[in-house]
């Protein structure tokens, strides 16, 4: 079963991802130098996205009264994630062109997933969008054995205090890091201010949950209070508007990107605008769970591999055709466009689909329900 709504916000997170990062090439013409600025934001989509999904995934059975497998789930989400990553580590480690920096961190940190918390140096900033996915891993490695402690005691009181404990420790966590790493380094103006950001609160696992909760939250309803989010799915417009309010508030918030109520405050504000978009999306009659956007369904399946990708791509099309492309922007856009989805594809036919075809065959026949909550496979 695939979600539209749901398929067209993957859609859009990549693409929006996409975007941020030319910066690393000039950018793709000022006419989009404003998407460009807020591009991060799609990997926050993503993390709701994530705990949506992942969450559903986990919950689901268990509230039908059935054993969580977590082998099945580590080994399902092995075969998602692993194949297609390796692939594209062994092209940063073995193809110096492919790099959009010289440097690059210790490679052990990279199949470890412990990138994002041990980046350290400003150089080494090759496959620095791997830290999403050490996120994701963090999330994947935890999020099952916190459901089957909490399954002990389970109450709507506890899993709201849990939340909000998570959601207020990181708000006072990251002001305690920006007031004791990033403002010393700005003050001192050594020029390690933006590593300082990067390193101790933007990459860190434990300063980015917002997202992951709030997509966990949004599960956890439509699992256990189902009438609760088909409330919200039958004003889903109305959700989807108040989620886009909070989004141009999160936006002028994030103005000045590293600064402090930016840092402090922004994350969870975004985090809750983005879980009423995927509210808005997951179901009911609202605009974007109707919307059918031809090639939409496409991309959001072959999302992870472009995510993989794009850096190096990007960094070899302007490595290749920047001399004689430089000055017909039109045409240098659509030529990243053109190599970006046919690196994606690529890497997505021959490399990712066919190790989760492979899993699927391998795997035990699921009950509909659970099978229903995977989403993005």
């Amino acid at each position: 079963m695939r979600l539209p709504g749901l398929d067209l916000l993957r859609t859009i997170a990549i693409a929006w991802v996409m975007l941020f990062h030319s910066y690393l090439v000039g950018g793709l013409g000022d006419s989009l130098v404003g998407m460009e600025a807020y591009g991060w934001m799609g990997v926050d989509l993503f993390f709701v996205l994530s705990g949506f999904l992942i969450g559903t995934q986990v919950l689901r059975p268990i509230a039908a009264g059935q054993t969580f497998d977590l082998y099945d789930f580590y080994r399902r989400r092995a075969f998602r994630i692993l194949p297609a990553f390796f692939v594209v580590l062994a092209l940063y480690v073995l193809w110096a062109a492919w790099r959009e920096t010289r440097g690059m961190q210790p490679l052990w940190q990279f199949p470890t997933f412990t990138f994002n918390l041990l980046f350290d140096r400003s150089e080494n900033y090759a496959f620095s969008h791997a830290w999403s996915l050490c996120v994701e891993e963090h999330f994947y490695l935890v999020f099952p054995f916190a459901v089957l402690v909490m399954l002990r005691k389970l109450s709507v009181t506890r899993f709201a205090g849990l939340c909000g404990v998570i959601v207020l420790g990181g708000m006072a966590l990251r002001a305690w890091l920006w007031l004791h790493y990033y403002l010393p380094a700005r003050t001192a103006d050594d020029g390690t201010s933006g590593l300082m950001f990067l390193r101790y609160i933007y990459y860190p696992t434990y300063s980015r949950l917002d997202g992951l909760v709030a997509g966990v939250a949004l599960a956890a309803c439509a699992v256990y209070r189902p009438a609760w989010i088909e409330r919200v799915q039958r004003h889903g417009n109305l959700v989807l508007l108040l989620g886009l309010i909070l989004l141009a508030v999160s936006i002028a918030l994030f103005t000045r990107r590293v600064g402090f109520t930016a840092t402090v405050v922004g994350y969870p504000l975004l985090s809750l605008a983005l879980m009423a978009v995927v509210a808005a999306a997951s179901g009911g009659s609202s605009l974007l769970a109707r919307m059918r956007v031809p090639g939409a369904a496409w991309l959001a399946a072959i999302s992870y591999s472009l995510y993989l990708s794009h850096k190096g791509v990007f960094h070899l099309v302007h490595e290749t055709w920047n001399g004689r492309l430089q000055q017909h922007g039109f045409v240098f856009f659509c030529v990243y466009v053109v190599a970006t989805l046919a690196s994606g594809a690529l890497l997505y036919y021959v490399v990712e689909r066919p190790f989760l075809r492979w899993r699927d065959r391998r795997s035990r026949r699921l009950p509909r329900t659970y099978a229903a909550g995977e989403v993005t496979g």
